[in-house]
């Protein structure tokens, strides 16, 4: 049975199979219902519309969703780590990088990426480390006033 709008005869459109006029139901996403913070739907759409196939399924984009969700919060964890290392109670990217770089998956994951104001990871190389120097080599030979040779101790820089 179709309701007439009175005022102009006609009938009313949009009742999306309800009873014209009743509440509507409150918009349930994909993103909700999979419990995910990601948007599903834009997900889909950016698969879609990105040309990766011909024909997208519907629990790709849900799935592509999770598998981000996941990633995030292995690198915010990470990255939150390291900001506490650092004695500090807000992540920047230079605890980002070393959350990143110091993971052997998450490296190898982006290893080509470069992200900005990270810096790089603190390395120096062993050749260039000062020598380890024994209790015998803290000796240094000097000549007295009368050419005498004579161990004389000195500081030792390790």
């Amino acid at each position: 049975m179709l309701t007439c709008n009175p005022a102009t005869g006609k009938a009313k459109k949009g009742a999306a199979g309800r009873k014209a006029g009743g509440p509507r139901k409150k918009a349930v996403t994909r993103s909700i219902r999979a419990g995910l913070q990601f948007p599903v739907g834009r997900i889909g759409r950016y698969l879609k519309n990105g040309g990766y196939a011909k024909r997208v399924g519907t629990g790709a984009p849900v799935y592509l969703a999770a598998v981000l969700k996941y990633l995030a919060a292995e690198v915010l964890e990470l990255a939150g780590n390291a900001a506490r290392d650092n004695k500090k109670n807000r992540i920047n990217p230079r605890h980002v990088l070393l959350a990143i770089r110091n993971d052997d998956e998450l490296g190898k994951l982006l290893a080509g990426v470069t992200i900005a104001h990270g810096g790089v990871l603190p390395n120096i190389n062993p050749v260039l480390l000062p020598k380890k120097t024994t209790a015998k080599d803290c000796f240094e030979r000097v000549v007295d006033h009368n050419n005498n040779p004579r161990n004389v101790g000195m500081v030792c820089y390790v």
